[in-house]
């Protein structure tokens, strides 16, 4: 694990919670150090890869992608992290998920704007050389930042 203190944490939490109205002044404020120290701090934890970017959280269902489906697939395990980076091609699939155990060992996110969408894409996944075990459509998703991140008096 890496040697993250307070501070560090701290600012890991508040961009999870949301980064767009996350100010480096509230977070100085809060942990009582300049907002030149939390934007350093910010830059080093980019640098060293532990936060490794900014992403928007869209509601597809406005955007006339009403359906969202987990696929669940089987790869080789020899092949199985390169079969996951070559699912992130397939139009229409947001996010891959390499699972260590098991067999169905590769969760696929996807968005369609109908059944013919997911059919496609279920039938791009096969081609690239992943079997198929499963699909589901996802009503919600629901995220959270980390509670270990939270400073223990927030808990």
């Amino acid at each position: 694990m890496d040697d993250l203190d307070a501070l560090d944490k701290r600012i890991l939490y508040t961009l999870q919670r949301d980064s767009r109205h996350a100010s480096t002044s509230d977070i100085a404020d809060e942990m009582d150090v300049s907002p030149s120290t939390v934007r350093k701090r910010i830059t080093r934890l980019e640098d060293r890869g532990i936060i490794r970017g900014y992403h928007a959280d869209i509601d597809y269902q406005r955007t006339g992608y009403q359906l969202h489906t987990l696929i669940v697939c089987t790869a080789p395990i020899d092949a199985r992290e390169q079969l996951a980076r070559e699912a992130l091609d397939v139009p229409g699939v947001v996010a891959v998920r390499e699972v260590m155990t098991g067999g169905e060992n590769i969760h696929v996110s996807a968005l369609g704007a109908d059944h013919d969408d997911l059919s496609r894409i279920g039938q791009d996944l096969s081609a690239i050389g992943l079997e198929v075990a499963d699909e589901d459509l996802i009503r919600n998703e629901y995220v959270n930042p980390f509670d270990s991140f939270r400073s223990a008096d927030e808990r």
